[in-house]
């Protein structure tokens, strides 16, 4: 069975991979870091079977040095950053 090919889909506006961004998380304050990686490929789970683990769409470095895994919904875009740095 030929395997499925999955493009990721482009993100609209300031969330990409090396991003300044927030993130959100109810139990704490919002959290600066960086988006490291995009796993957009791997967030449909239909066809993995498995819902009740769902992927989180992107990789954090907090500025704290804790890595978390967060959704779009999550992240809010460092308005100090701008689109031309790395």
């Amino acid at each position: 069975m030929p395997e499925k090919k999955h493009e990721p889909k482009p993100e609209p506006g300031p969330l990409r991979t090396g991003a300044r961004v927030r993130v959100r998380r109810p139990s704490e304050s919002a959290q600066p870091g960086r988006i490291i990686e995009d796993y957009a490929e791997l967030t449909d789970t239909d066809e993995r079977g498995h819902t009740w683990a769902p992927v989180h769409r992107w990789a954090v470095a907090l500025d704290d040095g804790r890595l978390v895994f967060a959704d779009t919904d999550d992240l809010t875009a460092d308005p100090g950053d701008r689109p031309d740095r790395p």
